[in-house]
């Protein structure tokens, strides 16, 4: 299991390298200010946050947190909304809770647990024989 502060570190060195972050990162300092639009971007000890949360920009990483926050044995495999929940607690990014839907739709273990919302099937009764073909 990879440590908070690597992860931490590594999410900083790849807002470093984009360049869509970096651009927004470089505004914010040439303007002298910390925050943006009410205190809702920031940058914290190098890294862009969104409301508190830490900005996960595109790449291997935010499915490894989405992994990491899943397939625990204690937390993990709660469903689609109370993973998106859990991982939205420190990290932010577009389009979250529809890439931990697509997560938990993939896991077999959550589709073979996961609570149905329809009426269980009833007893099978056998057709009648019929007397004549």
């Amino acid at each position: 299991m990879i440590e908070k502060g690597n992860l931490k570190e590594r999410i900083k060195r790849a807002q470093e390298g984009n360049e869509k972050v970096v651009k927004a990162v470089e505004e914010l300092k040439r303007a002298g200010i910390k925050t943006l639009k009410d205190e809702e971007w920031e940058v914290e000890d190098g890294i862009v946050m969104k409301e508190e949360r830490i900005y996960v920009p595109e790449g291997e990483l935010r499915g490894e947190i989405i992994h990491l926050h899943h397939d625990t044995l204690v937390g993990g495999h709660r469903g689609r909304w109370k993973m998106a929940k859990l991982v939205t607690r420190n990290y932010w990014w577009p389009g979250l809770t529809k890439e931990v839907g697509k997560y938990v739709e993939k896991c077999d273990a959550c589709q073979r647990h996961k609570n149905r919302s329809e009426a269980p099937a009833e007893k099978l009764i056998s057709n009648a024989i019929p007397k004549k073909p």
